[in-house]
């Protein structure tokens, strides 16, 4: 049998965590001059996935 791939944009973008698996948030990467402060700063860090899209991510990536 061949071995099971993960999808590699996919283990780009989330990993797991014992909770299940975290991703950086969008629209943080450019035309940051006209968000605010406030907004930039809520967008930083790793958020979880919601637990309906858990599946989805678990077939992406059937090796983590």
């Amino acid at each position: 049998m061949p071995k099971i791939k993960s999808n590699s944009g996919a283990a780009k973008r989330f990993k797991k965590t014992a909770n299940g698996f975290k991703h950086k948030q969008s629209f943080r990467s450019h035309i940051l001059t006209k968000k605010t402060t406030k907004r930039k700063r809520q967008l930083r860090g790793m958020k979880q996935i919601h637990a309906s899209d858990v599946p989805l991510i678990q077939r992406m990536l059937p090796n983590l």
